[in-house]
C-alpha cells in the first residue's frame, strides 16, 4: 500500500471528524466521521463554503477570520484549537472541539479541521452540575431543617429547665408541706388516741359495750391515720435522699417475736400470726428500724386484706448464705392484672375495694429493701392468698 492510499486509509476509518477546505474556506474533503456527526452526504458539502457546517455567530465571523490570518498571519483558531458550535443538518447545535492545522504543498495552501464531539461530556457535565445544585439544594434545606430543629432544641431545652426549676421548687414545697403537716397532724392523733384510751379506762365501770365498740372505732381510725402520715413521711424522706441503711448487728428472732406480739395486738378477730425461725443462727447484719418497718408494712397487709378467723404465717430463715423472711396469708390475693404495678407508688389493686390505704407500703417496702441490698419477691392468686419473700446476703460484717 503505498503512502497516499494509506493516509487516506486512515482519514476514512477515523473516530473524528476530519474536514478539509482551501484558502477560500471551500470544502475540498470530509471523512465519514464528520459526515455521521453533521448528517450530510460527502456530495452535499464538498464545494460548499465550510459556514453551512456552522451556527451564528460563528458563521457570519468565519471569511474574516480566514482572510485576517491570510493577511496578518495571526491564528485564533488554527494551530491553537478550541471549543466551538457546529449545526447538523437538521438544524440541531451541537459543541465540539475544533483543532485546526495549516497544510502548504507546492503553491497550494489547505486547512485541516480535526472535530471530537463533546456532546456526552458537555451532557455529564450538565448531569453533574444538575446534581450538585441539587445536592447544594438538599444540603441548604437540611441545615435550615436543622438550623429549625437546633432553636426548637434549644427552645425546648429552655422550657425542660424552667420546668425542671419549677417542679424542683415544688417538690421541695410538697417536701415541706408533708413533712410539716404529718408532724403537725401527730400532735392532734396523739391527744385522740390518749383520750380514748382514757375513755375506755373510765369507762370500764359502767360495763357498756356501746362504748368499747366506738372506742376501739377510735383507736383503729386513729391508728388508720397514723399510719398513712407514717407512709407519707417514709416517702418524703426516701424522696429527699435523707434515708440510708445504717447496718449493725442485732438478733432477727428477738425481733421478729417483738413484731408478732406488737401486730396481733391489732389483728383482726381470731386472726392469728405464726412466728417461726429457721437456722442455727439467730443474728444477721442490716437495718434494724428499716427492716422492722418492712416486716410491720407486710403483715400489716395480711392483716388487712385477710378475713378474720384465718391464720398469718410470718417466718424468719438464716441459711450459710442467706437471710430470708416470709409473710404469707390466705387473703384477697393480688388479680394478675394487677400484679406488675404492685410497687409502684400511690398503686392499689383494683380488688382491695373500701380497705383503707396508701398504695405507698409495698413501694416503701422495695426501697427499703434495695437500701440494704435485698430483693423481694411475691406469689399471688387472687382468693388464695398471698406469699411475701424479702431475701438478704447473709453479711456478718
Amino acid at each position: 500500500m503505498n503512502d497516499a492510499a494509506l493516509l487516506n486509509a486512515i482519514i476514512e476509518n477515523a473516530i473524528d471528524g476530519i474536514i478539509t477546505i482551501n484558502n477560500r474556506g471551500i470544502v475540498d474533503s470530509i471523512n465519514p466521521s464528520a459526515c455521521k456527526l453533521f448528517g450530510y452526504n460527502p456530495n452535499e458539502v464538498i464545494g460548499k463554503n465550510i459556514k453551512v457546517l456552522m451556527p451564528n455567530p460563528y458563521r457570519d465571523q468565519h471569511d474574516e477570520y480566514l482572510a485576517r490570518y491570510q493577511r496578518t498571519g495571526t491564528p485564533h483558531i488554527i494551530g491553537i484549537g478550541r471549543e466551538v458550535q457546529g449545526l447538523k443538518k437538521d438544524g440541531t447545535i451541537f459543541p465540539f472541539r475544533l483543532g485546526v492545522s495549516e497544510v502548504k504543498f507546492g503553491d497550494s495552501v489547505m486547512y485541516a479541521g480535526f472535530i471530537h464531539d463533546l456532546t456526552k461530556e458537555k451532557e455529564a457535565e450538565e448531569r453533574i452540575r444538575e446534581y450538585a445544585l441539587e445536592l447544594e439544594k438538599l444540603v441548604e434545606d437540611r441545615t435550615a431543617t436543622l438550623r429549625k430543629m437546633v432553636e426548637a432544641l434549644e427552645a425546648t431545652k429552655e422550657e425542660v429547665s424552667l420546668s425542671l426549676e419549677k417542679e424542683k421548687e415544688l417538690n421541695q414545697l410538697k417536701s415541706r408541706f408533708v413533712s410539716m403537716a404529718s408532724h403537725e397532724f401527730r400532735t392532734p392523733l396523739s391527744s385522740v388516741q390518749l383520750s380514748a384510751s382514757l375513755i375506755e379506762k373510765y369507762a370500764q365501770n359502767f360495763d357498756n359495750v356501746n362504748i368499747t365498740k366506738h372506742v376501739n372505732k377510735i383507736k383503729n381510725s386513729v391508728g388508720n391515720l397514723t399510719g398513712i402520715l407514717n407512709d407519707f413521711l417514709s416517702l418524703e424522706k426516701l424522696e429527699a435522699g435523707k434515708t440510708e441503711a445504717s447496718l449493725h448487728a442485732f438478733d432477727l428472732v428477738k425481733l421478729g417475736e417483738e413484731i408478732t406480739e406488737e401486730m396481733q395486738m391489732v389483728a383482726k378477730q381470731n386472726q392469728t400470726i405464726i412466728y417461726q425461725h429457721t437456722g442455727l443462727g439467730s443474728k444477721v447484719n442490716l437495718d434494724k428500724n428499716l427492716l422492722k418497718n418492712c416486716i410491720i408494712n407486710l403483715v400489716a397487709n395480711a392483716i388487712k386484706y385477710s378475713g378474720e378467723n384465718t391464720f398469718i404465717e410470718f417466718n424468719t430463715e438464716i441459711t450459710n448464705t442467706e437471710c430470708i423472711i416470709t409473710v404469707k396469708d390466705n387473703g384477697i390475693g393480688i388479680p394478675e392484672s394487677d400484679q406488675k404495678h404492685l410497687f409502684q407508688p400511690f398503686f392499689r389493686a383494683h380488688n382491695t375495694g373500701n380497705i383503707p390505704g396508701t398504695g405507698l407500703g409495698l413501694n416503701i417496702v422495695a426501697r427499703y429493701t434495695r437500701l440494704m441490698n435485698g430483693k423481694v419477691e411475691f406469689q399471688s392468686t387472687q382468693n388464695k392468698g398471698t406469699q411475701f419473700t424479702i431475701t438478704f446476703e447473709k453479711n456478718e460484717n
